[in-house]
């Protein structure tokens, strides 16, 4: 799942328009009453293969194909395939049934929200939406938690409920709102994560130079001398830095928290859940203190990884990262 950007349309079934030149008539995706969906694989060569499944760019994939007008391949695929291959790109395979349980509810609820027959296609198969590697993908563990909440989805007011799930929230989850500058959302506000601390990312150190920041932001800082320092200047409620101040010899320019991790790098810049900001001796560096990765809002999956080794079950798991919301049967 994007690990910057909250994207959600709303709420609409899985209805698979029909595409550009079918690979056969008989396509399951398109004349079976299961839903189905479609995912974005790009430009490339397909080609039938055995038992229902399809070569493309050397990965095998469960389901038919369809090549859009432009040449792009779409693979038709049942959501439960999709979310089996999901699953374990999305989480580690070897953690606890019941995380792997919580993932497999978020993964197919957010295939749900995400949905809009008016394209061309559903998702993309990448951290744009989810990690999604066709057949190779698959573990029999992720397989077998899938299969346990088979149909079974996260609502909200009888809605599918829009799911967000980052590595590590470092200890507590940020509101959607504070997050992305976004309305709220009820079960989206962000809570204490007392679980999550077995991350390898629950608490790190990193040095950023201050011509690496310069560089980033060269328009800005433009006609305001060389950069001499860098503050936070306001935090949201779960600590994340909210603002920066890139200060100069000549004045100061402030940025916003994303827009800074964004220019930085997210990989980079981990999160935003910064606890010390300290210049080094000889004034040319940063050492940033730290917690968490990823935008910190929904799932922390180490945090469901912590509850499910303390014996919590996939519902308990999600009541608490997303509260308000049930878990239900999808043809209920």
């Amino acid at each position: 799942m994007r690990r910057s950007t909250f994207l959600m349309l709303s709420a609409a079934p899985l209805l698979v328009a029909r595409p550009a030149r079918a690979q056969s008539d008989a396509d399951p995706a398109t004349s079976s009453n299961r839903p189905a969906l479609r995912v974005l694989l790009g430009a490339g060569d397909a080609s039938p293969a055995a038992n229902g499944t399809f070569a493309f760019q050397g990965r095998f994939y469960r389901g038919s194909f369809t090549r859009l007008d432009d040449g792009q391949i779409v693979n038709l695929v049942d959501l439960e395939a999709y979310v089996s291959s999901v699953v374990p790109a999305e989480m580690s395979p070897h953690w606890p049934p019941a995380a792997l349980e919580t993932q497999s509810i978020c993964a197919r609820t957010y295939v749900l929200q995400r949905s809009d027959p008016r394209r061309a296609y559903d998702l993309v198969p990448s951290e744009l939406d989810q990690v999604y590697r066709g057949i190779e993908g698959e573990s029999p563990n992720a397989t077998a938690a899938v299969s346990a909440t088979a149909g079974r989805v996260l609502r909200y007011n009888a809605a599918f409920a829009q799911i967000a799930y980052s590595s590590c929230c470092g200890g507590h989850t940020e509101a959607s709102s504070d997050a992305w500058s976004s309305l709220p959302i009820p079960y989206l506000a962000g809570v204490v994560c007392t679980s999550c601390s077995d991350s390898p990312h629950f608490r790190w150190s990193m040095s950023l130079t201050l011509d690496q920041v310069a560089q980033s932001f060269a328009a800005p800082l433009a006609g305001l001398g060389v950069l001499d320092d860098l503050r936070i200047t306001a935090r949201d409620p779960s600590g994340r830095a909210r603002a920066f101040e890139l200060l100069t010899s000549a004045g100061s320019t402030v940025v916003r928290g994303s827009a800074f991790r964004r220019a930085i790098g997210a990989r980079t810049l981990r999160s935003l859940l910064i606890m010390g900001l300290q210049r080094s001796q000889d004034g040319t560096a940063m050492t940033i203190d730290g917690g968490g990765l990823g935008h910190g809002v929904g799932l922390c999956q180490w945090g469901a990884h912590g509850m499910a080794v303390a014996g919590a079950s996939a519902p308990a798991i999600l009541a608490y990262y997303f509260p308000g919301t049930v878990v239900e049967d999808l043809e209920r």
